[in-house]
């Protein structure tokens, strides 16, 4: 009985061709972060801030919403808008993270959370302020 050969190659694979690759390393582009300027847990190196977090969260959550240029009723309108203001924050300014963290975060320590929001965008005003002052000289 015949019994085909196997194949080998392909039909119409007969012809070999080189291929040259060349692949050219692109110029990095380093990003810079920094850390928050405060701990989570520094709630008393801002006794105003921690007090009017702890007595009204609402109040604070607006002010610091309108601090950020954002609508002063976001946290009235917006479910978790302290999150979201928290995400904007690191990424404007760079802050390692993620939003994972940042969620578990709210969740669990929403008022230090609040207060260190709150102790972050006081910074950022003050150090934009400084620039702002110092280029007009």
């Amino acid at each position: 009985m015949y019994q085909p050969q196997p194949i080998i190659t392909q039909p119409g694979q007969q012809h070999h061709t080189s291929n040259t690759i060349i692949v050219q390393q692109q110029q990095g582009h380093v990003v810079h972060t920094r850390p928050w300027t405060t701990g989570l847990f520094d709630c008393c190196s801002d006794i105003p801030v921690c007090l009017c977090t702890t007595f009204c969260y609402t109040c604070m959550a607006m002010k610091v919403a309108s601090d950020m240029e954002e609508f002063v009723c976001l946290p009235c309108c917006v479910p978790a808008a302290t999150l979201t203001m928290r995400v904007k924050m690191r990424a404007q300014e760079r802050i390692p993270g993620s939003i994972c963290n940042d969620c578990l975060t709210e969740c669990f320590c929403g008022y230090c959370s609040l207060c260190q929001l709150a102790r972050e965008v006081k910074t950022v005003k003050a150090q934009q302020s400084y620039v702002m002052t110092n280029s007009r000289m």
